[in-house]
């Protein structure tokens, strides 16, 4: 069946095919490396090295994945998206595949900077689901791929602390490589090259200075609450880091065809969707830190649940967020992406605020609603931004603004973290483990780190409502804008 939208042709069967291969494709990813997470103890002994270290298996991954999403994202508006899309995920399938069969760690972390490549994979799908999907069905698509985010982590906590118990860590890996390699194999066979190609050269400074920016700022960040934020490393690793972001502006702003064009991406719509995910995925990181240490923390300071325990009580979020996100991108060509934006964030900075205050003292029944209410929030308004910047860019160059966006993304996720380990290490008491000796002690976050970390990711959602307001409305009373070569388009959604 052909339907037509904005005079461009649309294969609807196809679409629907296609969006199957998007769909699930977040699925698996976020079953790979969810269930990684209860595993790094277990690499911890096998390979004999602390925790610092062991925290390297997760760094490698984001810190090849930060730059990859860029750089795959402007190859894939050279080449075609359906070509670089196909070769990030051989990079992840890869990676998958050699990960359970490292004979050292070294050798493991060369095997998850390989699978960090394909970090590619998902700007590219957007940029894609945006090229070849008829504008109505976009935001209904986007809507399903955001809740399979959430649905990959519920399924992979539990059963990843299941499968490392019971059969080792190695078969975290060989679990997934099989539907890996199923994933590449359907992409290959269904999806279709992308319609718009951006022919020109590759900026390769450009890449190189963008790594000199990116790589040394997420390295300080991720060594700063083990070192210390003042440490001369972390100052050092900071100024580097900011010399690179510097000279790229400077060296993009010249360059013809840019890595990273910044008129694109500094326009208002497209600055606000990358601002606002940074922000909201600073937010959700810190604030899944918290519920983690609440969940699992001994009684009186937390629930006293196992890593499977806590797995399983994230299920009602992932069950809320698997109906709310189709729903609200069905939705929103008719009410608009600014109020729905605006209503998730309203949402999560209320619920944020409210156990901001009440966190510790709350039922585990009340604690589970109200962190699901939260994730409720997030979702509405990431699907919301996700969306505005889709229709806010050329489609020719749709490949390196989804690029660039999930690079912003990154750095949220990668700050949240830190923040809240050097929250917790600021308001603790020591505890002392029933059964152990006498001269060992735990650190446990007191209420007051709580306080901090969910007030705060509560400061930071009002303040993205404030945000949202400056949006340029996309879509709205059945009708989509969207932006191509500098025109304003619509299209009536029926």
């Amino acid at each position: 069946m052909q339907v037509v939208e904005k005079g461009e042709t649309y294969d609807l069967a196809y679409a629907k095919k296609a969006m199957m291969v998007v769909v699930i494709l977040p699925l698996l990813v976020m079953y790979t490396e969810a269930m990684l997470t209860p595993a790094l103890p277990t690499i911890q002994k096998e390979f004999a090295i602390n925790p610092n270290n062991v925290s390297w298996v997760l760094t490698i991954y984001l810190l090849v994945g930060t730059v990859s999403v860029a750089l795959f994202g402007k190859l894939g508006d050279i080449y075609g998206k359906k070509k670089m899309f196909l070769v990030a995920l051989g990079f992840y399938t890869l990676g998958v595949i050699l990960n359970g069969f490292a004979p050292s760690f070294q050798w493991l972390l060369i095997t998850r900077a390989i699978q960090g490549f394909g970090m590619a994979i998902f700007p590219l799908a957007f940029a894609l689901v945006r090229e070849e999907f008829p504008p109505s069905m976009v935001p209904q698509v986007q809507g399903m791929i955001s809740a399979m985010f959430a649905v990959g982590m519920v399924i992979a906590l539990p059963l990843g602390a299941w499968v490392t118990e019971n059969y080792g860590w190695r078969w975290t890996y060989h679990s997934a490589a099989p539907f890996a390699v199923l994933m590449f194999f359907f992409a290959w066979k269904i999806l279709r090259e992308s319609r718009y190609i951006n022919p020109g050269k590759v900026d390769w400074i450009g890449a190189f200075l963008l790594t000199l920016g990116v790589v040394p700022l997420l390295v300080g960040v991720t060594r700063g609450p083990n070192v210390g934020w003042t440490a001369r490393e972390t100052l050092t690793l900071f100024g580097v880091g900011i010399l690179g972001l510097i000279l790229l502006v400077l060296w993009e702003r010249r360059v013809e065809n840019p890595i990273l064009p910044l008129g694109i991406i500094s326009s208002r719509n497209p600055a606000i969707a990358n601002l606002g995910i940074m922000l909201a995925a600073f937010g959700l990181s810190m604030m899944s830190q918290a519920n983690t240490y609440i969940l699992q923390m001994p009684k009186p300071y937390g629930f006293g649940k196992t890593i499977l325990q806590s797995g399983l009580l994230m299920t009602p979020m992932a069950a809320v967020m698997l109906f709310v996100a189709p729903l609200a991108g069905k939705l929103m060509p008719k009410v608009g992406a600014k109020p729905i934006a605006m209503t998730g964030a309203l949402i999560a900075s209320a619920s944020l605020a409210y156990l901001s205050k009440y966190a510790t003292s709350l039922s585990l029944p009340a604690f589970v609603a109200m962190i699901t209410i939260v994730g409720t929030g997030i979702t509405l308004m990431n699907i919301s931004l996700i969306n505005v910047l889709v229709f806010s860019v050329p489609p020719r160059v749709m490949g390196v603004a989804t690029g660039a966006n999930s690079l912003f993304r990154n750095f949220g996720s990668t700050w949240g973290p830190a923040i809240a380990g050097t929250v917790m290490s600021t308001y603790y008491i020591l505890f002392h483990p029933p059964g152990a000796p006498p001269f060992f002690k735990i650190k446990l976050p007191t209420e007051k780190a709580y306080e901090v970390l969910f007030g705060t990711a509560a400061g930071i959602y009002l303040f993205l409502a404030l945000l949202i307001l400056a949006i340029v409305e996309v879509m709205k009373g059945g009708k989509i804008r969207e932006v191509e070569e500098g025109r304003e388009k619509e299209v009536v959604v029926e």
